[in-house]
């Protein structure tokens, strides 16, 4: 206990100097209600969101600090509230809760699969071993001739939508990638914006692009930045949407994911991972569950059955190499983009971007960016983390939060490792020995080869 009430004695005089500070006195609440006093916690919470009305962390641990006091009255009525502004893991695990302790199992088990579909991490033992009969596995229409070919989600093919988004991102809140923004003008952002000069000579309005490069360096972050810059719908596709244990399952997943952006022109489709979905058919040994996916994905991106106009499809991958060449074929991803760690510039620019909201001294951006070199966007959000958890420690320390300044960003960037260097190791080897017609020749020119 001396440890938490000396945490809180920090927290409460750095308060004291900030008291403006949102996330701080969330920070308060939530180390308040770890540890068994809800009422202290609600009354932070309730400070907090009477300094930040809209924000939804705050809102869900007021109705914990509710539900830990037993008021469940008032925790479903502020839980509620929320979930109509927006989806919330956390909330939504209080949700089952809630319902449960009234008796209704099936909206529970409704919720808490909700939320597990938004956050993983949100996964409770007590509520799995309460709901989990409730979710049987999706079986087929005809169980006794039907093979499994795949991974098991629980959700019937026949009715089957994912959640739309529509990301505010730009752009704008990209650093760097000027080239490739270029290009993703040209293929996707012009056609919309000069249909008619489009249509008057025959092409298409939609298209696909390919991303690859080393993890970490802004390939889902761009794809939302790309929707967010037409104003357009953004449907996110993983493994674990599309793959379905039952023969046939999986294709029929596909057809409604394209059929749904369809439905929902103009709509930007990322396909995060694509390696795992559009893996090169000659890696299967017969023409099983593994070929019918890939095949069903290429008469998609051809439109074979319906037209792609206002569809827009975006892919990443960090294995270019395992991907079928057959979608390297024009109408499907056409244009194949190489994503480099950023540059100096753009490290630089990234930085900014990162430390916008944090208290901050004048930053030479341009000294930090020198001493991250090869460092991806991930590892430059790293290298910001280390630096603002050690200021936090120094504020517990010292009583007085002080701002961010050069200084804490280089010697954060000393402990942080570049992740970039085995992912060129692997590449290297292919675009020196497996490159046909020069399809990793960016590789080459980045690591100066060529």
């Amino acid at each position: 206990m001396a440890g938490t009430d000396d945490a809180e004695r920090a927290l409460r005089d750095a308060l004291a100097v900030s008291p403006e500070n949102v996330p701080l006195r969330l920070h308060l609440a939530d180390t308040l209600l770890r540890s068994g006093r809800p009422g202290d916690a609600e009354a932070e919470y309730r400070e907090a969101l009477s300094r930040a009305p809209a924000n939804t962390n705050a809102q869900a641990g007021l109705a914990a600090a509710f539900f830990q006091q037993g008021r469940f009255g008032e925790a479903i009525v502020v839980v509620e509230a929320l979930l109509d502004q927006a989806p919330h893991a956390g909330a939504l695990v209080l949700h089952a809760r809630l319902l449960l302790a009234e008796g209704r199992e099936a909206d529970a088990a409704t919720a808490y699969l909700a939320a597990l579909e938004l956050d993983g991490e949100e996964r409770d033992p007590d509520l799995d071993a309460r709901l989990q009969h409730l979710f049987p596995p999706t079986e087929p229409e005809d169980a006794e001739q039907a093979e499994p070919v795949g991974v098991h989600v629980g959700v019937p093919a026949d009715d089957f939508d994912l959640e739309i988004d529509r990301p505010s991102e730009t752009f704008a809140d990209v650093g760097g990638m000027e080239r490739i923004k270029e290009e993703i003008r040209i293929k996707i952002i012009h056609p919309l914006e000069h249909e008619e000069l489009y249509r008057a000579y025959g092409k298409a309005i939609g298209g696909g692009i390919l991303l690859y490069g080393p993890p970490g360096c802004g390939k889902t972050h761009l794809a939302r930045a790309t929707a967010g810059e037409i104003s357009a719908s953004f449907l996110a596709v993983g493994l674990s949407d599309v793959l379905d244990m039952w023969l046939g399952n999986s294709e029929k997943r596909l057809h409604a994911i394209f059929d749904q952006a369809r439905r929902r022109a103009p709509c930007v489709l990322f396909f995060d991972e694509v390696d795992a979905l559009g893996a090169s058919r000659s890696s299967f040994q017969s023409a099983g569950g593994g070929r019918n996916v890939v095949n069903q994905f290429l008469a998609e991106l051809d439109g074979v059955q319906d037209r792609n106009d206002g569809v827009l499809v975006l892919a990443a991958t960090n294995t270019p190499w395992h991907v079928d060449s057959a979608f390297r074929r024009p109408g499907r991803f056409d244009r194949v983009l190489f994503v480099p760690p950023p540059d100096e510039e753009a490290r630089a620019a990234i930085l900014r971007i990162l430390v916008q909201g944090k208290p901050v001294d004048d930053i030479d951006f341009a000294h930090v960016a020198r001493k991250t070199e090869g460092f991806s966007g991930a590892d430059l959000r790293a290298v910001v983390d280390v630096a603002v958890e050690d200021k936090i420690r120094s504020a517990m320390r010292d009583g007085v939060p002080r701002p961010l300044g050069t200084k804490d960003l280089a010697a954060a960037a000393k402990s942080v490792k570049t992740s970039t260097h085995e992912w060129f190791a692997t590449a290297r080897n292919y675009a020196l020995h497996a490159n046909e017609g020069g399809a990793y020749d960016d590789i080459l020119t980045y690591l100066r080869l060529r």
